[in-house]
């Protein structure tokens, strides 16, 4: 299935039978990235007297409850909700479901405090016209899908850069990453504030998507990306971000 999709002023030509999912697939137990000390997901058949939600242990249907949670599970999208005092979520922030990104491959430089990726190289590769922005860092493998960050100091965003793709309207900003602010900065949040301008201008429908994966073999340069999210009325959801290579016509 082919489409053509315009943006501005310019069109793209999309194959969607070759989607590139970067999202990181979700189990139960230990075998996914995990941050913040938070607790692995369970998936657990569902019991009701004599119903047990498992066909393997002689149930009729499979049925489990899921315990999730999206801050330190996996790949997830985070609305301006995360961080404020009013009840805002994701269902009710993201709205449109396609953007035009750019995707982007940085060398995190070493700064006080940690690992830190840095305006001064986004800039190096960035191209103004984007609605999304997807930063791989590097080095980029597979680890990252079963990685775990706490307590080990990963790799975080600067304020500046976050203030920066703000005041260049960039409405979704994706990364490998746990988060864009370091894992212990007091409860600052500094690069989550500048990205949302919260709360003296809040962008409503600003989302923030971390804990992606996007293979190496996946090329820097312009796609045409599908938010995923489950409509979810709470700050975040666990998301399916899709790429879709174009052709420019």
């Amino acid at each position: 299935m082919h489409a053509i999709i315009e943006f501005g002023k310019k069109k793209y030509a999309v194959n969607l039978h070759q989607p590139l999912d970067i999202s990181i697939p979700m189990h139960s137990g230990a075998h996914n990235p995990n941050a913040f000390g938070i607790q692995p997901p369970s998936f657990e058949p569902f019991r009701a007297g004599g119903f047990i939600g498992s066909v393997a242990m002689g149930g009729s249907v499979n049925c489990e409850n899921l315990l999730i949670n999206a801050h330190g599970n996996g790949t997830h999208t985070e609305c301006v909700g995360h961080i404020s005092k009013e009840h805002i979520t994701i269902n009710q922030s993201l709205k449109t479901f396609f953007a035009l990104a750019q995707l982007i491959s940085i060398q995190p430089q070493v700064a006080e405090g940690g690992n830190v990726v840095k305006l001064e190289e986004v800039k190096k590769v960035y191209v103004a016209g984007y609605d999304a922005l997807v930063i791989r860092t590097l080095p980029n493998d597979e680890t990252k899908l079963t990685r775990h960050y706490s307590g080990n100091n990963p790799t975080f965003l600067e304020p500046a850069l976050c203030a920066w793709l703000a005041d260049n309207d960039i409405k979704h900003l994706l990364i490998d990453l746990p988060s864009v602010d370091p894992e212990e900065d007091g409860g600052a949040l500094s690069a989550h504030h500048a990205f949302w301008k919260y709360p003296e201008q809040p962008r409503m429908d600003a989302t923030i998507t971390e804990m992606v994966f996007v293979p190496s073999t996946i090329k820097d340069g312009t796609y045409i990306i599908n938010m995923q999210i489950a409509s979810l009325e709470t700050d975040a959801s666990p998301s399916k971000p899709v790429l879709y290579a174009v052709i420019t016509l």
